[in-house]
């Protein structure tokens, strides 16, 4: 389901506007994941062989199109540009020449796309627009349209906890990086890097060290922040080479009960990639377990 289209031409240049009815992280699945993308890339009729997908910077991105009367379109492409859930730039290097720069926006709930094409050559562009510029309204319907198909790996939790202590010292613990890295994380973990910077659009920098040692870092911001009665944040737990595992919205609230604080934490999470089932799993454990630490945390003092 789409709630617009729009597609604009200036000289060479080529921008096509799509707002999806699906999530960011699935939008971006969809493109990021070559099991996802052969099957709708592509104008109707249309199938792709992939020989090669290497996202990164520098890496190639080579297919065959395959017409339904028969006809091969080969498809070379160099990506230039990764940036992780927001920007994906190539070069597409075979007939005719062009860059592609895709933009992804989250849109409450939903994911504005902006894909825009520059031809290296006018008259290049003006031999194929017949057919590229259909071809492109009919590729992002496919899209859309795949879209329902992709699992999402999604879980949401909700967990209500009254502690034994004033709001405004359960408020520090959650808004004071020294107090936070006491309590973040399950049992057995420790935290050498938390760093918040408290205000809206401020970054957050988490690594969890495991017993074994193993690091897990977690990057993220403020979406809103109302003392003391409300917390909003995005997280992105990554992997070694920084790429974000999990898309994760959290919102948390602290009512004041008779010197009492009620918290509540609702919290939703959407898998990037597929070892992130196995973390979206074990969320539950994860924050219950963090959530006795904070208890212990703000109740002995």
């Amino acid at each position: 389901m789409t709630d617009n289209n729009a597609i604009e031409v200036q000289g060479r240049e080529v921008t096509a506007t799509r707002i999806f009815d699906a999530p960011r992280a699935l939008v971006w699945r969809a493109f990021t994941d070559p099991d996802h993308l052969k099957h709708w890339w592509g104008p109707n009729g249309f199938t792709c062989t992939f020989h090669e997908f290497d996202l990164r910077p520098g890496g190639a991105w080579r297919f065959i199109m395959h017409g339904p009367d028969g006809t091969d379109y080969k498809n070379d492409n160099v990506f230039v540009t990764i940036d992780w859930m927001e920007r994906i730039v190539f070069d597409h290097v075979s007939f005719p020449k062009h860059s592609v720069t895709m933009r992804f926006e989250d849109a409450g709930g939903k994911t504005k796309l902006v894909f825009k094409q520059l031809f290296e050559s006018l008259d290049d562009f003006e031999k194929i627009k017949l057919i590229s510029m259909p071809g492109l309204t009919q590729t992002l319907d496919r899209l859309a349209a795949h879209l329902p198909q992709i699992d999402p790996y999604r879980r949401e939790l909700t967990i209500t906890r009254t502690f034994a202590a004033p709001r405004a010292l359960v408020w520090r613990a959650w808004t004071d990086p020294k107090q936070l890295a006491k309590w973040w994380g399950p049992h057995g973990f420790s935290n050498p890097v938390c760093e918040i910077d408290l205000k809206p659009g401020g970054a957050i920098h988490i690594v969890m060290r495991a017993p074994d040692g193993t690091d897990y870092p977690m990057r993220g911001e403020f979406r809103e922040i109302a003392p003391p009665e409300r917390l909003v944040f995005t997280s992105y737990p990554v992997d070694g080479e920084g790429r974000p595992l999990i898309d994760g919205l959290t919102t948390v609230t602290f009512i004041e009960r008779d010197g009492a604080t009620e918290m509540t934490l609702h919290t939703g999470a959407i898998g990037l990639a597929p070892v992130a089932v196995a973390m979206i799993a074990g969320m539950a454990a994860g924050w219950g377990q963090s959530i006795e630490r904070l208890a212990g945390l703000v109740e002995s003092a």
